[in-house]
């Protein structure tokens, strides 16, 4: 019995001066004492002495009455997880113990610092809060996280000896807005773009993707840095190609990607401008012009910027007839087609790029030269209709010389005695008596 109350006695004993242990920082000490003439100094003072008193009541009880751990400590053990928040968010610490017999439990930080000793708050700071607190959790939350708050926390349970238990905090640095830098506006066709994405403050490193038009851009260079007093990554690509009028209003975006985004990338974008020298096509009305019709010719011409007014030439000079030649902007018609209207006719547009031109050959054709060639050939109708008829009857004549040749074969000498006999049923009976000679007699028709 007087064991169990000493037990008691000196486990009380025990968690007063742990907690004076907590509440007294040999820096505030030392500050104190340096400041005596500040009121809070006679606290640090007196924290002392409780602390001194208690410590030596204690060792006193442990030197005259030693007695070994209970057995019921033997089985617990603290239980902590690790922690990932997102810089600026709350952490929560949770430490748990299954079997507790009203042992102490108590949260430190990686400088070692007690931050809360069972439901009492050691340390100073109002982002430190106690969640929950019984005997067997104790839960504290930290909020406004740092990267400075990254480290190992402990949870402690009293017993003896002491057990730990480790819970490492990670804190995610989050990347700044991405920025592309290196593109003037315009660029001409054929020079080299250079697009730099750079964001910074991401922990760790940041992934930096290209796209253009919504489609990935593989071939990029990648670089990070590390700050080596805030412990976070500058991370910058890099997007080298050339410039391609395909390239003109094109959407380039840069995204990075970050376990601290939740899934929602940070995007910057660019519009590309791309100058360059006009495309010009001549597109015609008529396929198959005749004399006496019309014909229209438009020049389609498209760079950037837009070409002036194109010029019309006919075999590199002006156009000669004016009056059926008649332009229009981008458009050349002409009226009452004639055979000296054959030739080949130039469209020119030209930007401040450059120039470019195209061109197209007219030929004129006569509707009556054209009607005599395609009307009906009468001797070459007859011509094709005689060779029929003659193949015809030379294949009925060859058939019918097949067919004589293999036609059979035939008697060609009555039977003997037929001619002789004096009545008829005679013949037909002598007849048949020379029946078996008559397959040797045959005659072939050639």
């Amino acid at each position: 019995m007087f064991l169990r109350y000493r037990e008691y006695i000196v486990n009380a004993v025990f968690k007063n001066v742990l907690y004076c242990l907590s509440l007294v920082r040999l820096d505030h000490i030392v500050f104190r004492v340096y400041h005596l003439w500040e009121a809070a100094a006679i606290n640090s003072i007196l924290q002392l002495k409780y602390f001194l008193f208690f410590s030596f009541f204690f060792s006193l009880i442990l030197f005259l009455h030693p007695f070994p751990p209970s057995s019921g400590s033997q089985g617990q053990f603290p239980l902590t997880q690790n922690v990932t928040v997102v810089e600026g968010g709350t952490a929560n610490l949770t430490c748990r113990v299954d079997q507790n017999d009203n042992t102490s439990l108590q949260w430190s930080n990686p400088a070692q610092q007690t931050l809360y000793f069972d439901d009492k708050k050691a340390l100073r700071d109002n982002r430190i809060e106690l969640v929950r607190a019984s005997w067997h959790e104790l839960s504290i939350s930290v909020s406004d996280v740092s990267l400075s708050d990254e480290g190992q926390y402990t949870c402690s349970l009293f017993t003896m000896p002491v057990k730990t238990s480790k819970a490492f905090l990670t804190v995610l640095g989050v990347p700044e807005k991405p920025q592309i830098t290196g593109f003037t506006s315009p660029v001409m066709e054929g020079e080299r773009m250079q697009l730099t994405c750079k964001t910074s403050g991401s922990k760790p490193a940041a992934d930096i993707r290209w796209f253009k038009n919504d489609k990935e851009v593989k071939d990029v260079k990648y670089l990070k840095e590390e700050d080596a007093v805030r412990k976070t990554f500058t991370v910058s690509s890099t997007l080298d190609f050339l410039a391609d009028r395909s390239d003109d209003g094109a959407v380039v975006s840069c995204r990075v990607d970050h376990e601290s985004l939740n899934s929602t990338p940070q995007i910057a974008m660019q519009v590309l401008e791309i100058h360059y020298t006009p495309l010009v096509k001549i597109i015609s009305s008529n396929s198959w012009p005749e004399e006496g019709q019309s014909i229209i010719l438009t020049c389609e011409s498209k760079g950037k910027p837009v070409p002036e007014p194109v010029l019309w030439t006919k075999d590199g000079g002006e156009l000669p007839d004016p009056e059926r030649m008649v332009v229009n902007g981008r458009v050349l018609s002409i009226s009452f087609l004639n055979k000296t209207d054959n030739g080949t006719y130039r469209c020119e547009a030209k930007n401040p790029i450059g120039r470019n031109s195209t061109e197209y050959v007219l030929i004129v054709h006569d509707p009556n030269a054209l009607a005599g060639q395609t009307g009906p050939d009468h001797a070459l109708i007859g011509g094709i209709v005689a060779v029929v008829v003659f193949v015809t009857l030379c294949s009925i004549i060859l058939l019918g010389r097949y067919l004589a040749r293999h036609k059979g074969t035939y008697l060609t000498n009555e039977a003997k005695g037929a001619e002789d006999a004096p009545d008829a049923d005679t013949a037909i009976i002598n007849a048949e008596g020379s029946q078996v000679n008559a397959e040797e007699k045959k005659e072939y028709f050639i």
